[in-house]
């Protein structure tokens, strides 16, 4: 069994080194100490990705996350941001709850129209993924909850930065989308016909 300490590694770097050990050799059994909670689940679903069985064990403030392969079969990773259609894949980057600067209270109204717009784009909207600031609106107290868990519903992958949720003690109060990490972001950024930044 390999075990990598990533304690005090900033997203991506856990998963990287995951990756890192996978590449160099043939692994059946990796366990990965990370210390925090948005680490374990990058860490978790990249595993998951790759053919294991994970589970994650809390030890004081560190997680060991526990990958034992289930297959024989060595997979490639594949980003969560796999190209599925032939529509323009265009996506948006929140990295902030308000639109515009100068009044937080109109820019708070004006962030809730965007979203709420957003559907005109139709199937050419490809991913909606949330950093910084940004991540504030994928919380229960949001005032885009609802239009973001129908867009989700509908099918549009909506990605929120794990480091982020973290930084702002709100990771166990996202309500919608997948928690993922700065790898899976750049890379959807790299496939993406058109990047909107917000």
């Amino acid at each position: 069994m390999q075990e990598i300490d990533a304690r005090g590694l900033s997203c991506p770097a856990p998963v990287l080194q995951a990756k890192a050990a996978l590449q160099a050799e043939t692994i059946n059994h990796l366990t990965v100490i990370v210390d925090n909670k948005a680490a374990e689940q990058n860490v978790q679903r990249f595993l998951e990705s790759e053919g294991f069985q994970t589970d994650a064990v809390q030890q004081e403030s560190d997680f060991r996350v526990i990958g034992t392969r289930t297959t024989n079969e060595v997979r490639q990773h594949e980003p969560i941001v796999e190209v599925q259609s032939q529509d323009k894949r265009i996506l948006v980057l929140c990295a902030t709850d308000r639109l515009g600067t100068g009044d937080d209270e109109l820019g708070r109204k004006l962030m809730v129209n965007f979203i709420g717009t957003l559907r005109e784009m139709g199937k050419d909207l490809w991913r909606l993924i949330f950093v910084n600031n940004g991540v504030k609106l994928t919380i229960d107290e949001s005032d885009v909850l609802k239009e973001l868990k129908a867009y989700e519903d509908d099918g549009l992958q909506i990605l929120v930065c794990g480091t982020c949720l973290d930084h702002f003690n709100l990771l166990e109060r996202k309500r919608v989308g997948q928690t993922t990490n700065m790898l899976d972001i750049v890379t959807a950024m790299q496939l993406a016909d058109q990047v909107i930044n917000i």
